[in-house]
């Protein structure tokens, strides 16, 4: 044994400190280990703007601390939470789908016309999910085999789904299928009066479902690496081009399941439906801590950057004054500003750039 091999090494100073004597609990390492480098940072900011977005508006506004008020931002925003999951998995590998909203849009046209013309419940849902995975794959197919820019694609996949919703029924067409009402209306009584709708059980199972995917399989591993570098991820023998296909096949099927939530809210399919809702999904990931340059981020980032931007929203609605556009100019600068933070963070974790 040389002396080489008896030197210590240098600890790792992006890896989490080590059990002190006592031992710490998981949030105590957690904690420690988020530095302004560190991939938990922007997750910890977002999480405290929300605390301090909804503190101020229980300070300014009555009722506005009450439980169903903080319960309603995944009532209202439960199609959003699956859309921005979709989107995550999508950025993490340095892609970007603008489809996404069109696609929610298709798939409320494609359920209500298909319940309008007599078709079951379960059938016309295998139809929507199944429309959002083939969209999905032929974008990836097109990003990975032909080598083309996904802002190029995706924007294409957007006017193809969007022209395909005034193809199909340019009016809005109403639901009144016993199902879909039923989901449309139905609640979980919680405890002190309160409630939320199976849709927001369903947006949070995906979460957790995209969790485990992400951080306890190779397919996951694998999203992180593309993200980091796609020539070393290559070199090191993973399933690149699966995994990009992948990712986008993810994120067609969870903008049709996005699309199936927002057909429960509204109860109604229309070709209009959620114009830009593709820049609030990307939005609330970026605010969330996702890198856009990929290979950073987390699915629970996502999530808080939902609700971020729903307690905005109820800020402004409560306020009463001001206008609905004022959503659109506050989330604008929020993004410019985790943007900006996003670069000095990576920037300091890579003092050599």
């Amino acid at each position: 044994m040389t002396v080489s091999d008896t030197r210590p090494t240098a600890p790792d100073p992006a890896a989490p400190p080590p059990a002190g004597p006592g031992g710490r609990r998981p949030w105590q390492t957690w904690l420690r280990s988020t530095t302004t480098g560190s991939r938990t940072f922007s997750v910890l900011v977002t999480g405290v703007l929300l605390v301090v977005l909804f503190g101020t508006g229980s300070a300014r506004y009555e009722n506005f601390g009450s439980p169903q008020v903080a319960l309603n931002l995944l009532v209202d925003n439960a199609h959003l939470v699956v859309l921005a999951v979709g989107m995550t998995f999508v950025i993490l590998t340095g892609g970007i789908d603008l489809s996404s909203g069109a696609v929610v849009a298709l798939s409320t046209v494609i359920a209500a016309s298909l319940l309008e013309a007599g078709w079951p419940a379960p059938v016309a849902i295998a139809v929507v999910l199944a429309t959002g995975a083939l969209l999905g794959w032929l974008m990836g197919a097109a990003v990975h085999h032909l080598q083309l820019q996904p802002f190029i694609v995706t924007l294409a996949g957007m006017f193809l789904a969007r022209g395909l919703c005034f193809v199909i029924s340019v009016p809005s067409i109403p639901i009144r299928d016993p199902f879909f009402q039923s989901m449309a209306q139905d609640v979980v009584e919680l405890p002190g009066n309160t409630f939320l709708t199976y849709s927001v059980f369903i947006a949070l199972a995906v979460l957790v479902a995209a969790v485990w995917v992400l951080h306890r399989t190779r397919f996951g591993r694998t999203v992180y690496a593309i993200g980091g570098n796609e020539s070393s991820a290559a070199l090191m023998g993973l399933a690149v081009g699966r995994t990009k296909v992948g990712v986008y096949v993810i994120s067609g099927t969870l903008s049709a399941l996005a699309g199936l939530l927002f057909t429960f809210y509204m109860l109604s399919g229309y070709s209009l439906h959620a114009i830009g809702m593709e820049l609030d999904a990307i939005a609330a990931v970026v605010i969330g801590g996702t890198l856009l340059t990929g290979g950073a981020g987390y699915v629970v980032g996502s999530l808080l950057g939902v609700l971020v931007l729903g307690t905005i929203q109820a800020l402004i609605s409560f306020d009463g004054g001001l206008s609905s556009w004022w959503t659109k100019i506050t989330v604008g600068v929020l993004l410019l500003v985790f943007v900006v933070v996003q670069r000095l963070t990576t920037r300091r974790a890579r003092p050599g750039t």
